[in-house]
């Protein structure tokens, strides 16, 4: 039975949260010693949380600004690799009752609902940090965000899923370019 056949039975819908226990564990891409002024930091970050989710036939989507700052002169360009708790860093959530998978885009501009795809462990290159030079690593003393992460649902993939709650974990590295 699908995920649409139990709404349909008035059962409770697919329930997402893609977080790893309390928070998404995210990983710091810290600078090579050989690179030693180079700096890179992602900050910002909170749990992607889908809710309840009842329309299965579009594509369910959440977008988060967040802060990643690069000081990697000349041009402050930094990458960013995800991976997720499926096997071998596969985009997967799970739950009792089956799996479900996402996909995961990066914007090197805030506020962004599209962006680049993301590949399991594969590195997006040449994205560009606005918070360098004398701007905070936090963002604190310049622009609030600087990049957008964006998590999609796809409607094919929901339609097929199993009623339950799903969580997964989403792990991102970024390093100076």
């Amino acid at each position: 039975m699908t995920a649409a056949d139990e709404l349909r039975d008035g059962l409770p819908g697919i329930r997402v949260m893609l977080a790893g226990g309390a928070c998404i564990a995210f990983l710091l891409g810290l600078p090579l010693p050989a690179h030693a002024a180079n700096r890179v930091r992602i900050s910002g970050l909170t749990d992607v949380a889908f809710g309840s989710i009842t329309t299965l036939t579009v594509d369910s989507l959440q977008s988060e600004s967040i802060c990643v700052f690069s000081k990697s002169p000349p041009a402050n360009n930094y990458s960013v690799t995800a991976s997720g708790s499926g096997p071998g860093g596969a985009f997967l959530l799970s739950s009792v009752s089956g799996t479900l998978p996402f996909e995961v885009q990066w914007s090197d501009s805030p506020g962004q609902t599209s962006g680049s795809q993301l590949v399991a462990n594969e590195a997006l290159a040449a994205q560009h940090s606005s918070a360098s030079g004398g701007s905070a690593d936090d963002c604190s003393s310049g622009p609030a965000s600087t990049a957008s992460l964006i998590v999609i649902l796809r409607s094919a993939a929901l339609g097929a899923a199993l009623s339950g709650t799903y969580t997964g974990t989403l792990s991102l590295l970024v390093a100076p370019e």
